[in-house]
């Protein structure tokens, strides 16, 4: 791993997630949203993945950069406008780090395969994408399902049991297996529901 190209993007990333106005309250401190989203990326990687190269580093890391700066209300409160947001916000995330990484001296190969990777291209063939669509349902479950449940007290269990097949659906079966293999802290008042949704 080049470490000084590598830590350079890091760093770039984080400054510019720093900028996040909104923010949360994890470990004992106040965290820029994105900051921290970015964080528990990196953290899941590692207990997920521990031989990752520079490239997959990278790509966790930025998946969410800026995302503020394209917010859901900018776009019509349909579905269609919302696989517009996400669509565009893939490209606008790929395009940021992009050109992050070509300002520290990564090449144009290197650059395409983030590029590739972040803008969530060929889901299931690409092993990049792949991987970054593992990490994102582990540090989702972990993190972030218990608040969007309680965000959503009309939801039926039917609902939420589609909610849950969807993310699973999303990962390979080694991220399936590593979900359920005791490494990841399930939220425990859920799991009586995504039992019931994915065994």
């Amino acid at each position: 791993m080049n470490e000084s190209i590598y830590q350079q993007v890091i760093t770039l990333i984080d400054s510019a997630n720093s900028q996040d106005p909104t923010i949360e309250e994890a470990e004992g401190k106040s965290w820029p949203k994105e900051l921290l989203y970015s964080h528990r990326m990196s953290e899941m990687l590692k207990r997920y993945k521990s031989d990752f190269d520079e490239v997959l580093g990278l790509g966790i890391r930025a998946q969410h950069i800026e995302r503020w700066k394209s917010p859901r209300k900018n776009y019509p409160m349909d579905k269609k406008g919302y696989y517009q947001w996400r669509t565009e916000l893939y490209k606008f995330h790929a395009n940021t780090v992009g050109e992050l990484m070509k300002q520290v001296g990564y090449d144009d190969s290197n650059i395409e395969r983030i590029k590739m990777m972040v803008g969530k291209k060929n889901l299931k063939n690409n092993p990049d994408t792949q991987l970054l669509e593992d990490v994102i349902a582990l540090v989702f479950i972990e993190f972030y399902l218990v608040d969007f449940y309680n965000n959503h007290p009309e939801y039926d269990e039917d609902k939420w049991i589609v909610i849950i097949l969807r993310t699973w659906n999303k990962m390979s079966e080694e991220g399936q297996k590593f979900a359920l293999s005791g490494k990841l802290n399930l939220p425990e008042s859920l799991v009586p529901l995504i039992q019931k949704s994915i065994l």
